[in-house]
């Protein structure tokens, strides 16, 4: 049914995802800031699937599963590759091997994710 304003019913709802996003990227950084791997790769897993809640929700994508993955490689990359340029304990005030370790962490647990959740949910979706 139309509106007088020209919206339909089917975008009058709030989308939960982007306090969700906030909340991942804070937690991340928190996470960071204390050195806490577990705090900063549940933050970037938070985000990460946010994002890809997101998109399946606003129609840029069909499944969050496939964005997941593609963003999951991405940081599992970027996350190795400044794991071997910068190791753990390298030294100074910004250690970027913990952030790294935290990277690669959720990257590879996002794309382990992603293919279980193609794998097993998407079968389950309703049609």
């Amino acid at each position: 049914m139309e509106e007088e304003n020209g919206l339909s019913d089917r975008h009058r709802k709030a989308s939960p995802w982007p306090m969700f996003i906030a909340l991942g990227l804070g937690l991340s950084e928190v996470g960071v800031v204390l050195d806490l791997i577990p705090l900063a790769v549940g933050g970037l897993l938070l985000l990460v699937g946010s994002l890809g809640g997101i998109m399946s929700e606003s129609g840029y994508a069909d499944s969050p599963w496939v964005f997941i993955g593609v963003l999951g490689t991405a940081l599992a990359i970027v996350g190795i590759v400044l794991t071997t340029l910068y190791p753990l304990g390298g030294g100074g005030a910004f250690d970027v091997g913990f952030r790294a370790i935290s990277i690669a962490v959720a990257g590879l647990l996002c794309v382990a994710g992603s293919i279980l959740g193609r794998v097993f949910l998407q079968r389950q979706a309703p049609v």
